[in-house]
């Protein structure tokens, strides 16, 4: 082993989004069964003559269809621009991809309020929640934590020209 080993940093590995391989994973996962609950539940809302009911089941599956296209786009092999749009659904930040894919999944709920379209779209929304959380950023750590805090009492200490806790 050498000294070059020793001293590299023990990183988990991060794009500049900040997050981890294994959380881009979660996320993936929950892209792909958003698509897929989504997929089956717009298909059974189209299998009716309200026309609301059809025109929030078309959505459902133009929304898995996207979700399929920006999560997994080896699944979309045969269509020639899926691998451009993934590229670009790669580059958007966290926060973008969130506020897309929740809005995509509340719209067939706003136009046709059921129990298909609520329950179909929920992973797709919990999706867009997960990106959402990861735009927040990850969370400190104690030691951190205990220095701001210490810091800040200082500062506190300095306006008010105290430094035992007695009042002037």
């Amino acid at each position: 082993m050498s000294s070059e080993d020793a001293t590299a940093p023990t990183k988990t590995n991060t794009d500049d989004d900040g997050m981890s391989w294994w959380y881009r994973w979660i996320c993936k996962i929950a892209g792909v069964l958003g698509g897929i609950s989504c997929a089956i539940a717009g298909v059974w809302n189209c299998v009716t003559i309200n026309p609301l009911n059809i025109a929030a089941g078309v959505w459902m599956v133009l929304t898995a269809f996207v979700l399929f296209l920006c999560e997994v786009p080896f699944c979309c092999q045969f269509i020639e621009f899926a691998n451009a749009v993934a590229a670009r659904a790669d580059r958007l930040k966290p926060w973008q991809k969130a506020l897309f894919y929740c809005g995509m999944a509340l719209f067939p709920i706003v136009l046709k309020m059921s129990f298909t379209t609520l329950f179909g779209n929920a992973i797709a929304f919990a999706t867009g929640v997960l990106y959402g959380l990861a735009s927040l950023g990850k969370k400190g750590d104690a030691v951190s934590y205990a220095r701001l805090q210490h810091q800040k009492q200082g500062d506190e200490e300095k306006l008010t020209g105290t430094t035992d806790g007695s009042v002037p």
